[in-house]
């Protein structure tokens, strides 16, 4: 594995904790169940703004994250690659 990968990595990482946080910013649950609460916020926000079926917004909320961390790690990985000055 490359620094390119693990800064990715990283910053995928830093990402998801950071989009977690936010959607917990409010909340009184204890920090070992922020994850669960941003999953299931965000599936309740999807399901309602939407009126899509239950099934369709746990797999929505699902590929948001996902599409969170690929973001952040293609971020990262193309820092890394500025910073550094290779291409």
């Amino acid at each position: 594995m490359n620094n390119q990968k693990r800064a990715g990595i990283i910053t995928a990482l830093i990402g998801l904790v950071a989009l977690i946080v936010l959607l917990n910013a409010s909340t009184s649950a204890p920090i070992i169940n922020w994850p669960m609460e941003a999953y299931l916020g965000t599936v309740f926000t999807i399901g309602w703004m939407t009126g899509v079926p239950d099934f369709l917004a746990y797999i929505l909320a699902i590929v948001v994250f996902v599409v969170v961390i690929g973001v952040c790690y293609k971020l990262g990985s193309w820092l890394y690659d500025l910073v550094v000055g290779r291409s």
